[in-house]
């Protein structure tokens, strides 16, 4: 396959980035996008010009660094995949690529196709930590859970953080990440402890790291490479209204009480 590559360049995090076109020729439809990204690399550095920096590290649709938008879409054309797994017979020969990194005010350009997306990291120590008793593993079915708190529960589970949801969105909003997190531990026994202390703390680190806020379009579970569903923003909403709740019948309880 020939390809022509519309790449973007960007010394620093406050450098003037650029479209930077290169003609790719002997890509083999077999080859994964990332390594489609590798023979273009070989091929500037044996013109003694600088390679194009991206994140990669799994390769196997596990670890989410691979963020990259393709053609305007973030992770590419096809739906519950991530960069990495995405391979070039998706593409036609003689096509266009466009290669563009994750854009939003969170996310700040590392670096070429690298961003810096501590912000869900942030976001997710601010949740703190779960109260679990220590020692030794206890008994799993000495802990029901009924199965669909259990299978609700695993799919906001499979959320990787990659960020495509942000990268989609008109707004950059975070909030399908959050309520995948949020929901995880809100249908286990084990996050309950922390449960409403958790969602506001993250809602607020969320909030701290200029996100934007959810229109509810349903964008960022169309690229979602694990099809987190919108349910899980339902969950987020309904968990911190309860958490904003009983603060405000706390509060209304002290201040009777006061008087």
């Amino acid at each position: 396959m020939k390809l022509k590559l519309h790449v973007w360049r960007q010394s620093g995090p406050h450098a003037k980035g650029h479209i930077e076109e290169h003609l790719l020729d002997n890509v083999s439809p077999h080859s994964s996008f990332l390594e489609m990204m590798d023979q273009l690399n070989e091929e500037l550095q044996s013109k003694g010009k600088e390679p194009v920096a991206f994140d990669s590290d799994c390769r196997e649709g596990i670890c989410g660094s691979c963020s990259m938008v393709i053609n305007g879409r973030p992770h590419g054309p096809w739906k519950g995949t991530t960069t990495c797994q995405l391979h070039m017979r998706a593409f036609k020969d003689g096509d266009e690529i466009w290669i563009e990194p994750f854009r939003a005010k969170a996310f700040p350009v590392v670096k070429d196709l690298v961003v810096d997306r501590g912000a869900f990291d942030r976001i997710v120590q601010a949740g703190g930590y779960i109260t679990v008793r220590t020692g030794s593993a206890p008994e799993a079915n000495l802990t029901p859970i009924p199965k669909s708190d259990a299978d609700t529960a695993f799919d906001a589970a499979a959320c990787i953080g990659c960020g495509a949801c942000v990268a989609v969105c008109k707004n950059a909003s975070a909030t399908l990440f959050l309520s995948a997190k949020v929901s995880h531990l809100a249908h286990v026994p084990q996050g309950e402890p922390e449960r409403m202390k958790r969602v506001k703390s993250m809602v607020a680190q969320m909030d701290a790291e200029t996100f934007g806020a959810c229109t509810n379009t349903g964008d960022c579970t169309q690229v979602c490479p694990k099809e987190i569903g919108q349910n899980h923003i339902n969950t987020l909403n309904r968990e911190y209204l309860r958490a904003i709740s009983f603060d405000n019948s706390n509060a209304s309880a002290n201040t009777g009480s006061a008087g």
